[in-house]
């Protein structure tokens, strides 16, 4: 009985009328912590440049029709990748298109896409049409604290070793050090997600212009659609290739030969000889084995083209590329009441701390 009645004792009652008159004590401090605070934060958000999000949908066509299909979706609904239903499997399968995307020489294709920022017909600023990279250097809001960082680093720099001219040309296996930052800040503005039950493709571009959002996004779709078309249909072209080889050569046989034994009978047409009969006889039965043998690869030709049709993949576009309107951030206002709300935090922490009501609230007393 004794040590419930002590832990009784122990467990102090908080005193909330206590605590909001040592808040109405301090109300200049508030007065003055919490403006300047609205303020500082306000001056930090306005200086962050706004952003812009454009987002692609695609569904593409993984294999064609058989029947294992059914099995094989069931399995991949329950994360299991059993395969694609292809007779040997499919090595690029959709879960693997964000590291395409995120690779180096996927980045560096995007260097030199042509984009072009709006100028204004009423003020009389016309057009200007860039590459990609050019815009990336050149043309990238920033803030004035990372403006200044940036500064003060290349002056640094430049007191203690001389800077190099940066080579122009791009060379994925070894890039320039502005080549290499041109390559992240993409990895940061291109994005790419595959869901793990539709295997729907989604490409997310963020950028401070609205009109280079979506063409951008719009260049990551066709160039990620090309790229899947050139893997899915490449040993079908290899084919076509040496079939298309095969034809030539055939025709080019069949021709000679058929022109050896017109040339033949022309020549020999009032002579009865059995040595010419069967010389006669050769050469029409070389030619018609030259042209079986043209006709076979010239079906075979039909066939090969066919093929690279049939493994040309589909893709479906479930949205469109469109210019964005509104900005996808930052949320300004509400990293002001954040940061306000941090402030109040902070500051009833140091009147509680004063008034020796911090103790007791955390059960120290």
């Amino acid at each position: 009985m004794n040590e419930e009645n002590n832990q009784k004792k122990d467990k102090t009652p908080i005193d909330f009328p206590k605590l909001f008159a040592d808040i109405w004590k301090y109300k200049k401090l508030y007065y003055k912590v919490l403006p300047i605070t609205f303020v500082v934060s306000a001056i930090l958000m306005l200086s962050i440049p706004n952003v812009y999000k454009c987002e692609v949908m695609l569904a593409p066509e993984l294999t064609r029709a058989s029947s294992s299909n059914s099995l094989l979706a069931l399995a991949n609904s329950f994360g299991m990748r059993l395969g694609t239903g292809t007779g040997g499997g499919e090595a690029l399968f959709p879960t693997l298109y964000p590291d395409l995307i995120n690779s180096v020489d996927f980045k560096v294709s995007l260097f030199q896409v042509p984009v072009t920022i709006e100028g204004d017909e009423e003020e009389g600023i016309p057009d200007r049409t860039m590459s990609y990279y050019d815009y990336l250097k050149n043309e990238q809001k920033r803030t004035w604290w990372s403006t200044a960082i940036s500064g003060t680093k290349k002056w640094l720099i430049s007191l203690i070793k001389e800077e190099l001219p940066q080579d122009s040309t791009v060379n994925p296996f070894r890039l320039t050090k502005e080549q290499t930052n041109i390559v992240k800040a993409i990895g940061k503005k291109v994005g790419c997600d595959v869901d793990e039950n539709t295997l729907a493709i989604t490409i997310t571009v963020l950028d401070q212009n609205p009109l280079i959002c979506a063409t951008i996004a719009d260049t990551v779709k066709t160039r990620l659609q090309n790229f899947i078309t050139d893997y899915r249909t490449s040993k079908a072209r290899v084919d076509l290739e040496y079939n298309q080889k095969l034809y030539q050569e055939s025709k080019a046989r069949y021709d000679k030969a058929r022109q050896r034994y017109a040339e033949f009978v022309d020549g020999n047409q009032d002579l009865i000889l059995q040595t010419v009969r069967q010389r006669q006889t050769d050469l029409e039965n070389e030619m018609q084995l030259q042209y079986n043998a043209y006709t076979t690869v010239a079906a075979q030709l039909q066939a090969a083209e066919a093929r690279v049709q049939e493994e040309r993949p589909a893709f479906t576009t479930l949205q469109s590329a469109t210019v964005p309107i509104k900005k996808a951030g930052p949320a300004r206002a509400k990293w002001c009441l954040v940061f306000l709300f941090l402030a109040f935090c902070i500051t009833t922490a140091y009147v509680f701390h004063k008034e020796d009501d911090l103790l007791p609230l955390l059960g120290l007393s």
